[in-house]
């Protein structure tokens, strides 16, 4: 489902990806979001995909089986950076502009994607979900937000915190938002923060780009 925010061009495209084990002729999960998005940037657009695979009993999934595996995700990962690719330039985008944001199993996809394809995002919102392994580089120029439930049991924080300190550790621009009292699922809070992020958060190569501007500025002519 595409939903343009605005008849305006875009300026911006949010690629919405839900969880996994979701009837998919049951409610928009993500419709929350969506409206968070709009409010905060009434000249984006919204793309909302929907996991292709069906298991036994009928529920939506991005690979086959319930738990992500290396063999799921690699055959995930290709037709999502195909889809990207093709609506980033449909909409005469750069990737920068272009902003993943997923739950559970689609977080999980959304932060394997940019850690095995460069160029593809400028920034991703993970809700209680994390990565298939820790992650051993930066992905290139993204801004990762990582937001999870502290009661979270499907996907326990401790897992997030050690992400979120390696992605620290090897340079990645990244945000970690744990919340008290919050379990599995996309809760207001959480959206609550994300749009708090994606308002406030400055890029570390930005403020780079700012103190060597400055220096120069500050260089003596001649």
């Amino acid at each position: 489902m595409t939903e343009a925010l605005d008849p305006q061009p875009a300026d911006l495209l949010f690629v919405l990806l839900p969880d996994g084990g979701l009837a998919p002729d049951g409610p928009d999960t993500l419709a929350p979001l969506a409206a968070a998005l709009q409010a905060q940037y009434p000249q984006a657009m919204a793309l909302q995909l929907r996991p292709p695979l069906r298991d036994a009993e009928g529920r939506c999934r991005w690979w086959a089986g319930e738990a992500p595996s290396p063999d799921g995700l690699a055959a995930a990962l290709p037709p999502l950076v195909e889809r990207l690719r093709l609506e980033a330039a449909r909409l005469e985008l750069p990737w920068q502009r272009v902003a993943l944001a997923g739950v559970g199993d689609g977080a999980l996809l959304a932060l394997e994607a940019v850690q095995a394809e460069p160029a593809l995002a400028g920034r991703v919102l993970a809700f209680a979900g994390g990565y298939l392994s820790r992650p051993g580089h930066a992905p290139q120029e993204v801004c990762v937000h990582l937001l999870h439930g502290l009661a979270d049991q499907r996907f326990p924080y401790r897992h997030v915190v050690d992400a979120a300190q390696a992605l620290v550790a090897l340079g990645a621009d990244v945000t970690a938002d744990l919340l008290p009292h919050l379990d599995h699922g996309l809760h207001p809070a959480l959206i609550a923060k994300a749009m708090e992020q994606l308002r406030t958060f400055i890029p570390a190569r930005l403020w780079r780009e700012a103190v060597i501007a400055a220096q120069e500025s500050e260089r003596p002519v001649g």
